[in-house]
């Protein structure tokens, strides 16, 4: 029975995904999609209360992707500018089936009561696997990241990545190619800047920014 279950959840998952590509999510109704998955409409919301929640799996699958993903590139990369390119390249390979939609799920992240804002509790599975993809590439990285950043900078390249993301979303470039020149050229930059922390007086000013970064945490 479980496993049914699970096969059903998937089933609707996946063809909402289907119908937000194809149709577009304004168009695509929950009695729409239990129609083409085959279930009841009852069914159908016993599995997802709604649209946001399809969203949410959408996210959690594209976390889980990029991951996977990610460890791939991450494969005989050193420098922390080789990493952090492949991590942001791999993340805009797993969204591009989904840009013709990327603004529907940004209007609906942007709602502070979502399940699928990043930065809610529901979204904290999704939210702490996507860091967990930052830190493997700072921890990976060689020569190695100053150790008083390494504990913070993850979550600092995840915030990034967000701004990122919001920049793909309304990116119209064929491929959205202008996106892929925006993470060519900030990776080297980022890595470029953390080099810095080396250096006594620009130093000061990193820790001025991860202590602000701690603080609007805490």
């Amino acid at each position: 029975m479980a496993v049914k279950s699970e096969q059903t959840r998937q089933k609707l998952a996946d063809t909402a995904l289907q119908m937000f590509r194809e149709i577009g999510f304004e168009k695509t109704t929950m009695r729409a999609i239990a129609a083409e998955a085959g279930v009841s409409v009852g069914n159908a919301y016993y599995y997802f209360a709604s649209k946001d929640d399809l969203v949410h799996e959408l996210y959690v699958q594209v976390q889980e992707e990029h991951a996977a993903t990610a460890a791939r590139a991450l494969e005989g990369s050193g420098s922390l500018t080789s990493r952090l390119g492949a991590v942001l390249h791999a993340g805009l390979d797993v969204m591009a089936p989904y840009h013709a939609f990327g603004a529907d799920f940004v209007a609906t992240a942007i709602r502070p009561t979502s399940p699928v804002n990043p930065f809610s509790e529901a979204s904290t599975p999704a939210r702490e696997a996507s860091l967990a993809i930052f830190r493997q590439a700072v921890d990976g990285a060689r020569p190695a990241v100053p150790r008083k950043l390494r504990a913070d900078l993850p979550e600092l390249l995840w915030l990034g990545y967000m701004g990122i993301t919001l920049f793909w979303v309304y990116d119209t470039s064929p491929g959205q190619q202008r996106t892929r020149r925006l993470v060519d050229g900030a990776a080297p930059l980022m890595a470029r800047g953390l080099a810095l922390a080396r250096l006594p007086g620009a130093a000061k000013v990193l820790d001025d920014i991860l202590s602000l970064s701690r603080s609007i945490r805490s």
